[in-house]
């Protein structure tokens, strides 16, 4: 079961099924889903993948994926899953255009980052990230992420794999 997390300003908590017109209007505005996945999908796609996150994702168990709030109010999205192109768990988040510029996408990722290390019990995670945003390599190089390899889309673009290993204990 997904747990609720909290942060200085954000509370990640599991979706329920009133998110669903937040969930699609983050997806459907192409200034975030240039960088998510395959880019942008269809109304009806991003509708049938929010299903799924009731129907397969939490039904199961399979991983942890979290609405994003702020004060409230729906601001993104974040999850924390095993991937194959990543060999390992891989951190994925989004954050609504309207409250970018404001540090709480590293919020997001510090808290899913403390997560997969102390719930989760791992000892690194990843994040992939298309070469031209540069914005989510930079964040991501603030909080311990190290570029680690380059992986050659079919369409000829770059992604890179980034991964932060968690710190010794006791360092």
């Amino acid at each position: 079961m997904t747990s609720v997390l909290r942060t200085e300003r954000l509370c990640l908590e599991p979706y329920v099924p009133g998110d669903e017109e937040d969930f699609v209007a983050l997806f459907q505005d192409v200034r975030v889903s240039r960088w998510m996945g395959e880019g942008p999908s269809t109304e009806a796609e991003d509708r049938a993948l929010f299903g799924r996150i009731f129907t397969h994702v939490y039904a199961r168990d399979l991983f942890d994926v979290w609405a994003v709030r702020q004060d409230g109010r729906f601001v993104g999205h974040a999850e924390i899953k095993r991937t194959e192109e990543t060999g390992g768990h891989e951190i994925i988040y989004a954050l609504a255009p309207a409250a970018w510029g404001a540090g709480l996408g590293t919020e997001i990722a510090e808290a899913v980052v403390a997560y997969g290390f102390g719930a989760l019990g791992l000892t690194e995670v990843h994040a992939t990230v298309a070469a031209p945003n540069t914005v989510s390599l930079a964040l991501l190089g603030r909080i311990g992420f190290t570029h680690v390899r380059d992986v050659m889309e079919s369409d000829g673009s770059t992604t890179r794999v980034l991964t932060r290993r968690r710190p010794p204990a006791g360092g």
